[in-house]
């Protein structure tokens, strides 16, 4: 079992910043992908990044391609989402997920399908 705990959403104007944190514990050397995913208000959930867990590449959705940054810090066994840019259709409450197996097709298309995510944080962007 994988516990995650996200922080560091809040509310920005347009053109903010932002770097979300998801802090992992329990069987986390279980997880072979690990991604964000957000859903706004009244929205399909959207995959937004993942990477596979040995760190071979990372996976973007076009629509924050450029503009967010998804890395880990393994010692801290922490996941972080840096989102710069930011517009009022980035407004959603984003979740960290982990999860997957040999053979899962890590994407961020498919982060929704993994099966531990946290409680989520909520993003807010004004103009």
């Amino acid at each position: 079992h994988v516990q995650l705990v996200e922080s560091g959403g809040g509310s920005v104007q347009v053109g903010g910043s932002l770097r979300l944190s998801c802090a992992a514990s329990g069987y986390t050397y279980t997880a072979y992908c690990m991604g964000w995913f957000r859903q706004g208000a009244g929205k399909e959930r959207e995959g937004v990044a993942a990477f596979y867990v040995d760190g071979s590449r990372n996976y973007y959705a076009d629509s924050v391609k450029g503009r967010f940054t998804i890395s880990q810090d393994i010692a801290k066994n922490t996941l972080y989402l840096q989102m710069n840019s930011l517009k009022p259709e980035d407004t959603a409450m984003y979740y960290c997920a982990a999860g997957g197996g040999s053979g899962f097709v890590c994407r961020a298309y498919t982060v929704t399908m993994l099966g531990w995510r946290g409680q989520g944080t909520q993003v807010t962007v004004s103009s």
